[in-house]
C-alpha cells in the first residue's frame, strides 16, 4: 500500500505544484474564499467524490465512500484562507490580490488535502470506511472551525486528522507532538473609567491613564508571581486606546488583548484572576473598571493513539530521520481544536524550511515554503489514512 501510495504521489507531483502555484497566486481572505472553495470543490468532484459546498458559510465537505466493512468514519481536515498582508517574495506566481497572501502556508494546506483525496480515489481499491475531507474557511479569524461544525461537518466523524506547515523544520520531515500542541487563545477588553480634570491639576481628577498603565504593569508582574511556571500563561495587551487632548485628563482608557494557556483548568480561572488584579488597582485610587473575557479557542489536545499512527506512517514512509518529535508546545492558536471536541484526532506539523537558505517565518511577508513537502505530507496523511482501520476502535477512542 504505501509503494502504490509513493508511486503517485510522485506522478501527482507536478499537478499538486500547479495546485499550489495557483492558490497562492489567488488567495482571499477570512470568510471570502469563494473562488478558493470553487476550485477546490471542481478538483474534488474530478477524482469522483461526493462534493458539498456552502458548509460552514463558505467551507467545502468531500466523501470518498469506502467498501462498507468498517462503520467508523475519518476526516481530514485542512483550511484556505490567506492573511491580510502585502507579498514580499518576488515569486513568479506571488499574490495577484493587493494587500492579500498566503503567508501562513494554507495554500500548502488545501493542495495537501486535495492531494490525499487524489491519492485514496486512486488506490484502485475501496478503503474500509468512509474518509470526509473537510475544506475549511476562516481559520485566522477563529471561525470556520465552528462554522462547519454547526453545518453538521462532524456528524458520524470517529477520527480526525490535521496538518500544518511549519518552516522552522526541513522539508523532508514530519514534526510529531503528543499531548498539547497549540494553545487555548481568549480575547480581553478592559475599560478604566476615571474622572476627568485639567492636566495642571490632577489631584482633581482620577487618571484612567496612569492607572491602565498600572493594571498593565501589575498584570504582567502578577503572572510570574501568582501562577504555576510549569503551566504557562501569556497576556499581551496589544491595543491601548483613550484620551482627548494632551492637556486633559482621561477619564476613560480601553485596554485590548490576548490570553494564552495551555492547561485548561489554569484557562479556566484566568477571568476571576484577572478581574481581581485589575480591582487591587482601581480601587485605591477611585477609579472604577469593565471587564469583556471571551473564550477563543481551546488548546489544540492531541489524541495519543491518533498522533501514533501519524508517526507510524510518516517512519514507514521516510526513515526515523523523517520524523521529529516535538517536545514544547506552541502558544500560538489553531481552531482545530473545536473538531477535537468531537472526535479525537492529531495535527502534524509539516516540515516546510529550505536546508540552504534562511527561513522566514509564518505570518512575514517574505513567507516561502519548500515545495517538495508537498508529496512529504500527501504521503504521510495519505497513509496515516489508510493504517487508522488497522487500529482497534477502543485504542483509538482511549
Amino acid at each position: 500500500m504505501l509503494t502504490r501510495i509513493k508511486d503517485l504521489a510522485a506522478n501527482l507531483a507536478p499537478r499538486l505544484i500547479e495546485i499550489r502555484r495557483h492558490l497562492h497566486s489567488h488567495p482571499e481572505l477570512s470568510g471570502q474564499e469563494f473562488q478558493t472553495a470553487a476550485y477546490v470543490a471542481g478538483v474534488l468532484s474530478s477524482c469522483g467524490l461526493q462534493v458539498k459546498e456552502g458548509v460552514g458559510k463558505v467551507g467545502v465537505v468531500a466523501e470518498l465512500v469506502g467498501a462498507g466493512m468498517d462503520s467508523r468514519l475519518l476526516a481530514i481536515r485542512t483550511d484556505m484562507d490567506a492573511l491580510p498582508i502585502s507579498e514580499r517574495t518576488g515569486l513568479e506566481f506571488a499574490s495577484r490580490q493587493p494587500g492579500v497572501m498566503h503567508a501562513c502556508g494554507h495554500d500548502v494546506h488545501t493542495t495537501v488535502g486535495l492531494g490525499t483525496a487524489m491519492i485514496l480515489s486512486q488506490l484502485g481499491q475501496p478503503l474500509p470506511g468512509n474518509v470526509r475531507f473537510l475544506f475549511q474557511s476562516a481559520e485566522e479569524t477563529a471561525q470556520g472551525a465552528r462554522w462547519m461544525v454547526q453545518d453538521g461537518a462532524m456528524e458520524k466523524v470517529t477520527g480526525i486528522f490535521s496538518v500544518h506547515v511549519f518552516p522552522t523544520i526541513p522539508a523532508g520531515v514530519i514534526g510529531v507532538r503528543y499531548g498539547a500542541l497549540t494553545a487555548a487563545a481568549d480575547d480581553l477588553e478592559i475599560t478604566i473609567l476615571g474622572e476627568s480634570g485639567h492636566g495642571a491639576r490632577p489631584h482633581e481628577a482620577v487618571d484612567a491613564v496612569w492607572i491602565a498603565a498600572q493594571v498593565i504593569t501589575t498584570l504582567q508582574q502578577a503572572i510570574s508571581r501568582t501562577h504555576n511556571p510549569l503551566r504557562p500563561v501569556v497576556l499581551t495587551i496589544g491595543q491601548i486606546s483613550g484620551g482627548r487632548a494632551p492637556n486633559v485628563i482621561a477619564d476613560q482608557v480601553k485596554l485590548l488583548g490576548t490570553v494564552r494557556s495551555l492547561h485548561p483548568e489554569t484557562g479556566g480561572a484566568l477571568p476571576n484572576w484577572i478581574e481581581r488584579i485589575v480591582a487591587s488597582v482601581c480601587q485605591p485610587y477611585g477609579a472604577r473598571y469593565q471587564i469583556n473575557y471571551r473564550r477563543g479557542v481551546p488548546s489544540v489536545q492531541n489524541n495519543m493513539a491518533m498522533t501514533q499512527l501519524i508517526e507510524s506512517a510518516a517512519e514507514e514512509a521516510w526513515g526515523s530521520q523523517g520524523v521529529q518529535i516535538i517536545h514544547e508546545p506552541s502558544l500560538g492558536a489553531e481552531d482545530f481544536s473545536v473538531y477535537l471536541q468531537y472526535a479525537p484526532g492529531s495535527m502534524f506539523r509539516l516540515g516546510v524550511g529550505f536546508r540552504d537558505r534562511h527561513n522566514y517565518p509564518l505570518h512575514h511577508p517574505q513567507f516561502e515554503v519548500d515545495e517538495s513537502a508537498i508529496v512529504t505530507g500527501v504521503v504521510t496523511l495519505a497513509y496515516a489514512a489508510c493504517k487508522y482501520w488497522q487500529q482497534s476502535e477502543h485504542l483509538l477512542h482511549a
